[in-house]
């Protein structure tokens, strides 16, 4: 089970009303992302941050889920430092620190290795 960071509405039903209001592949992409994470780290903790971004954290953002028209974006705070042995990366490479992943129509992401860069992100917040 997901925590969830305190405040008024919870992140979760925040997360869940987005979901929801996107009514299309955006909104099925963001779940199945969620359900990803969740799966890759039972101790996730989901936050709403920045007047509606979804957030997942673990001792440190691991990955925000944007969404806009042409894409979901997973953008890793952390991403920089992060072994990419698949290749998922494929936004904000010129940074010094975050790296993205762009999902668009029709895609599909390779779950495995979206697990094991999540727990990279994970091990590297929690290495601190």
């Amino acid at each position: 089970m997901t925590k969830e960071s305190s405040g008024g509405e919870s992140a979760c039903a925040l997360i869940d009303a987005r979901i929801r209001e996107l009514n299309d592949w955006r909104g099925e992409t963001l779940a199945r992302v969620r359900a990803i994470i969740q799966q890759a780290d039972p101790d996730v903790v989901e936050e709403w941050k920045w007047r509606g971004v979804p957030v997942w954290s673990h001792a440190g953002i691991i990955c925000t889920g944007e969404t806009y028209k042409t894409a979901v974006k997973m953008t890793f705070a952390k991403g920089a430092a992060l072994d990419d042995p698949a290749h998922l990366f494929n936004a904000s490479l010129e940074g010094n620190t975050r790296r993205a992943i762009d999902v668009h129509e029709g895609e599909t992401l390779d779950e495995n290795a979206l697990k094991a860069l999540i727990r990279a992100a994970v091990v590297l917040n929690t290495s601190k």
